[in-house]
Parts: C-alpha cells; structure tokens; sequence
C-alpha cells in the first residue's frame, strides 16, 4: 500500500466513503428473475464470429483453468509490438518503473509519436485478462492506432496478477504506474493535466478502481476514465450475468473464477468488507470522479452492471457517455474488428478523447 498519499475517503455527507451500512438496494439484485430471462440476441454478424471460434470443452471454471486461460491467451495470434506499429512514426520503449512502496518494479511499454510537438496527452493502459491473465503488450494494437491518430503518448503497464498476487496488487501496481507516468510527464513529453486512463474487460474494472484512488487520495488529477466493457462488480447478480452463462467469449463460471481469484471467498459475499478499488460496483460514492466513457455490448454479461455505473456518476452529479451496443458480445471489437459496430464504437471512442483531452 502506498502511503504519504493516502487520505480518509470522506463522502460530501460526511460519512466515510466505504461504510457500507446503509447501502441502496439495487433493483438489478433480485436473482430469482435474473435466472430465467431470456438472452439478447447476439448480432447475425458477429454470432457468426462466435461461432468460428475455438470453444472450450470439458467441466466449468475451476482454480486450475486458470493456467488454461493464460496458455490459450499466450498462445494467441496477437502481432507482436513490432508487428502492431510497423513502420508508422511511434517509438517504442520498454521502461521498469517504481511500483508500489514494498513491492517489485513495473515493467511498462511507452509509445510516443514522432510528428507531434510535446507536451501532448498521455493515455495509461490497463489490460484485460480478468485480473488473472494477459500483459501489457496485448492492447499495443489498439494503442498504436490512438498514438498515431490522436498523436498522444500512451503507457501500457504489467500488473501483477491473481491468484498469486490476489488484491489489492493488481489496483495498487496500477494506481503506481499512471502516478509514475503524472510525475514523469515532462520526460515523457505528457501534459500533465490531459491523462486519461483507459482499459477493456478488467482492465476497465482497474482504469475504474484507479481513477476512485486518484479521487481519495488526491492523487494525479486525471482527466479522464475509458472504461471499455468493465468488470465492476463481484456479486454477480445482475440479470445480463445469468443471461451470458455458457454464451459469449467471456462467461459467468469464469468470471466466478476471477472474482474469486482476486478476493478469495469475500467475492461475490454483499455482507463481506471488499475494497471498492477492487470492485468499484461497491463504492458508495461515485463524486468528484473525471469524465468516465462507458461500453458494453447489450449481448453480454458486464451490460447490466456498466449501466448501473455510469448512472450512479449521473446520480452524484458526475459526467459520463454510456454506449450499449446492440446485439454485441464480450470484446467485439477485438474478434470482429472490421464490423460495422466496431466502427461505430472505434469513432464514438475517438470523439469522446478528443473531447476530455482538448484534442
């Protein structure tokens, strides 16, 4: 845990900020229905994507189908660093940074462009993987694409990963390296004042549990979160996360598995003390947050609890662009990048940069 930064979270009313005892109820909880509602159908398109995609057989997610998980994402056809920027004007570099105070270094990969006149926006990636799987170098594609067009330098960071290193190292190695990159700005050749952090999957669950830290612990004072698909929410209640059980690239056993992986047996417990850094679904107060850019497809477990987000930060008077897109599964844009939702979601992500960073 960092310290010299760390403040008592202290909501507008006075009360602590992770009291939990006079938590909302939430209308989505009501398990009994969301077991029994029928799926929302995936797009013709990308149901087709789906189907040509290699499906896992055997008994549902267990503590060993996470060296499974990872073998398969390493053994995937992501190009490598080299590959993704190709000759385009972006250099590359790969830094080992301080991490959090007690624990090892960050290893992170920097991308600048080369025509652009710093100080220019800075974008600090997190990836996917459920927290328990992935590396930095599997969202350089969709990195390069950012630098290139929006001429931003942007930071993709190696946090450790569950079960080995359950929370909060994940949230924490995090929360150092996008501090590292504010502190470093001038280096970097980053404005300070225009970082915004982004990631998909989990890596948006910890963009959203970082951005929450910066808040309480005053910390750097980003401009924005790009929280693509994130995984928020360890209860698992919501009507879409009994929807998605055994459908879609992302499904329910295994995010039972990551939450469990991360929290161990506090996971999915309402009554159990969780950090809402780690499950940002669980802070009480969404207040005095950066602008927040929400996605999910409506084919899809994490929909109902993206939703749910975003309208909180409208409920705390808080700015957020929400985008459902229809009949879209788990990381559609990663499986299908040439269909004509990824497109529109591609542009409204780019309009939405360009906006908060005054680009």
């Amino acid at each position: 845990m960092t310290t010299g930064e760390q403040t008592q979270p202290i909501a507008p009313d006075g009360r602590n900020r992770h009291d939990r005892s006079d938590r909302p109820d939430r209308p989505d909880r009501h398990e009994g229905a969301a077991m029994h509602a029928a799926p929302v159908p995936f797009d013709p398109a990308l149901a087709a994507v789906l189907d040509a995609l290699p499906r896992g057989e055997g008994d549902a997610a267990s503590p060993g189908t996470v060296a499974a998980i990872r073998a398969s994402v390493a053994n995937g056809p992501a190009p490598s660093v080299a590959e993704s920027v190709g000759d385009r004007g972006i250099d590359v570099e790969e830094r080992s940074v301080p991490g959090p105070d007690g624990a090892p270094p960050l290893e992170v990969t920097v991308l600048r462009p080369r025509r652009h006149t710093p100080p220019v926006p800075g974008l600090f990636s997190i990836h996917g993987g459920g927290m328990i799987s992935g590396d930095r170098h599997q969202d350089v594609p969709r990195l390069a694409d950012l630098v290139e067009e929006l001429g931003v330098v942007a930071v993709s960071v190696e946090y450790r990963l569950a079960p080995e290193h359950p929370d909060p190292a994940p949230v924490e190695d995090c929360y150092a390296g996008v501090r590292w990159m504010w502190r470093h700005a001038a280096e970097l050749g980053v404005d300070p004042d225009r970082i915004a952090v982004m990631g998909g999957s989990a890596g948006g669950g910890l963009a959203a549990g970082v951005a929450l830290l910066a808040r309480d612990r005053q910390g750097p004072p980003l401009a924005g979160q790009l929280l693509l698909c994130p995984m928020l929410d360890d209860l698992n209640t919501t009507v879409s996360s009994h929807q998605y059980d055994g459908r879609g690239p992302w499904q329910r056993d295994a995010n039972l598995l990551a939450w469990q992986a991360l929290l161990g047996d506090r996971a999915g417990d309402p009554s159990a003390e969780v950090s809402p850094y780690a499950a940002p679904a669980r802070a009480l107060d969404l207040s005095g947050l950066p602008p927040a850019f929400v996605e999910a497809g409506s084919a899809e477990l994490f929909r109902d609890e993206d939703v749910a987000y975003a309208s909180r930060i409208w409920a705390a008077g808080g700015q957020a662009e929400l985008h459902i897109w229809q009949g879209a599964f788990h990381g559609f844009d990663v499986f299908a990048p040439d269909h004509e939702i990824t497109r529109a979601a591609l542009a409204a992500r780019r309009s939405w940069l360009r906006r908060v960073l005054g680009l």
